[in-house]
């Protein structure tokens, strides 16, 4: 689904003041403008309101704000209001609220306002500068009413600090948004014995709104079978633009992973996926072996594009490697490998597709005379995540039947990898790898994860409150 971002705004306002105060109302007015100006970005549609200044237009706003949809609202405080006016239109939505404490300006000019004279005058330039005074009572109400809401306090302009604030709380609805409705298919079945992440599908869905598609690894060795040599030859000028693929890579192997690569795009377009994950034993049925050991090129170029594939049939990381995509920082599948303690470095990787979006340098593809742990050979590739800042991210399942986000901030780093035709990079954390590794494991996550290029724990903090859902730093 590639449904914009519904974003709910309104101003509050008392309309008790706009005959006493000449102004006052349109100038606020125009306040609630340029915050529908700064919120309007690609892939946001902003419904606004304006001004919300008496109880009857509570009811009426809360009303189109739930005819409209909207995914989330950001409450604009101009000045002081009645919390009757504000509880109706949230009540009636029910979606997250971001409360907006906006002053126009850093500080009142005292001398000029001094020198107004007027005292009427006086008021009324005050009441435009009051949006501060409302937003206890709101609160209470609020709280009292069970409404989930967040706060920004800053000013309208010139106040970098609370529009990062805002773009970040936006970005976070964003991807809340566009993973409610993902569909996410489901081949094979759950690597035997690896119990850590077999996965409440049901809760995953009621959580995330996630659509699941449970697929046969059949009906993918059945469109490998409609797929012609035009196709292959097609398929191979992709693998050799995307992928460095080393001399010694066998040329069937290359014609199968062509093959399955063709297939796969055929299946995720039919079935119009937004992520995926797969495991199959293989054993028994030739043509079904032959489909999962030529599918990591293939599953590698769909996460590159926005389709993030998870091996061993990880829905947890599946989810959590969507979540990573959608923030824009990629999401590659990963595990411990080992840790260098001379170098205080964890080593990361896994088997299987890799997020070569996010590759440092071009993605070598190598050939394997086994797969260790499973069944097959073929072609892999071989990649480390760009050197910088990165972050990890597990979905997890609590001991109390819920989902939290676990995640943790590091650096990829330069160094020695292990080259064995996987995904492999070392990455450095703050508390150090002995330490890291201990906090990390205390959480109980399953031992897979999504790693991601850029430091974005405040975004995973935001999607975690907006979904109701815990977020735990590892520091």
């Amino acid at each position: 689904m590639n449904t914009p971002l519904k974003i709910g705004l309104f101003g509050i306002g008392l309309d008790a003041y706009w005959p006493q105060f000449e102004g006052l109302q349109a100038r606020l007015e125009g306040y609630v403008a340029r915050v529908a100006q700064k919120l309007d970005r690609d892939g946001v549609e902003v419904i606004n309101l304006g001004l919300v200044d008496n109880p009857d237009r509570a009811y009426e706003a809360g009303r189109e704000f739930r005819q409209a949809d909207v995914d989330v609202i950001f409450l604009h405080v101009t000045t002081y209001a009645l919390s009757s006016t504000v509880l109706p239109v949230v009540l009636r939505a029910k979606v997250p609220v971001i409360i907006l404490n906006l002053q126009p300006t850093a500080a009142i000019d005292y001398a000029t306002f001094n020198a107004i004279g007027d005292r009427t005058k006086m008021t009324g330039e005050w009441l435009a500068h009051c949006s501060a005074c409302p937003v206890p009572e709101i609160a209470n109400v609020f709280k009292r009413a069970g409404v989930t809401f967040h706060q920004i306090t800053g000013t309208l302009e010139d106040d970098p600090q609370c529009w990062r604030e805002v773009d970040a709380w936006v970005e976070a609805a964003r991807v809340a948004a566009a993973m409610y409705g993902n569909r996410l298919g489901l081949m094979g079945h759950y690597y035997g014995g690896m119990l850590d992440i077999y996965s409440d599908t049901t809760l995953q869905s009621a959580t995330f709104g996630t659509h699941i598609e449970l697929l046969e690894v059949d009906e993918l060795s059945a469109l490998r079978r409609e797929v012609d040599d035009a196709q292959i030859e097609e398929k191979l000028a992709e693998f050799a633009e995307k992928f460095d693929v080393q001399s010694d890579c066998p040329v069937d192997d290359l014609n199968e992973a062509a093959r399955t690569s063709v297939a796969l795009d055929r299946l995720v377009a039919e079935y119009r996926l937004g992520s995926m994950a797969y495991f199959y034993k293989g054993t028994g049925v030739a043509e079904n072996e032959a489909t999962i050991a030529s599918i990591i090129l293939g599953t590698s170029l769909l996460t590159a594009r926005g389709i993030p594939v998870a091996g061993e049939y990880e829905v947890k990381n599946a989810q959590a490697m969507k979540i990573m995509d959608l923030f824009g920082v990629g999401g590659s599948f990963t595990e411990y490998y080992a840790m260098d303690f001379n170098d205080d470095v964890v080593l990361m990787g896994h088997d299987g597709p890799g997020h070569i979006a996010i590759a440092e340098g071009k993605t070598k593809v190598r050939p394997l005379d086994v797969y260790h742990g499973k069944v097959g050979r073929g072609v892999s590739v071989e990649m480390a995540v760009k050197h910088g800042p990165v972050t990890l991210l597990s979905v997890i399942e609590t001991t109390d039947g819920k989902l939290a986000l676990l995640y943790a901030e590091a650096e990829s780093v330069a160094g020695p990898i292990m080259e064995i035709g996987n995904t492999n990079s070392r990455y450095r954390f703050a508390c150090g790898a002995r330490e890291f590794v201990t906090r990390w494991n205390q959480h109980g996550p399953a031992h897979h994860c999504a790693v991601g290029i850029g430091h974005i724990g405040d975004r995973l903090d935001k999607l975690g409150a907006l979904l109701g859902l815990e977020a735990i730093r590892v520091v």
